[in-house]
């Protein structure tokens, strides 16, 4: 394998962890957005903002890393290696995210179902 064919299968290899990460929390994140910002015009820009942001930061950190095919190295270890970055980014992100709706979160008043019957 080539340098180049290297770099694009570790960016294939990102952009689909990131994809499904984007999947896995889609709902969660819109329903706790739909309750934080109140209208769902707002919710889904909201949304649509953190699924971007959670697909280009694990990008950008991936493309960080140039893998080179040198004597005594397999492709398979610098595609690890720039998946690993890749990773890297994508947790950057989620702990990100968390990190601001958590402080949302915690000054949002929380009616229970029962409460409000």
């Amino acid at each position: 394998m080539t340098s180049s064919t290297l770099f694009v299968a570790g960016v294939g290899l990102t952009l689909a962890a990131s994809i499904l990460a984007v999947a896995y929390l889609r709902l969660a994140l819109r329903s706790i957005l739909l309750e934080l910002c109140g209208t769902p015009q707002r919710a889904a820009f909201w949304a649509a903002f953190c699924n971007v942001t959670l697909v280009l930061t694990p990008l950008i950190f991936a493309m960080q890393y140039v893998p080179a095919v040198k004597p005594g190295t397999t492709g398979l270890v610098e595609l690890a290696t720039q998946f690993k970055w890749g990773l890297a980014g994508l947790l950057v992100g989620i702990v990100t995210l968390g990190s601001v709706l958590s402080r949302f979160i915690g000054g949002h008043p929380v009616v229970s179902p029962q409460a409000s019957a």
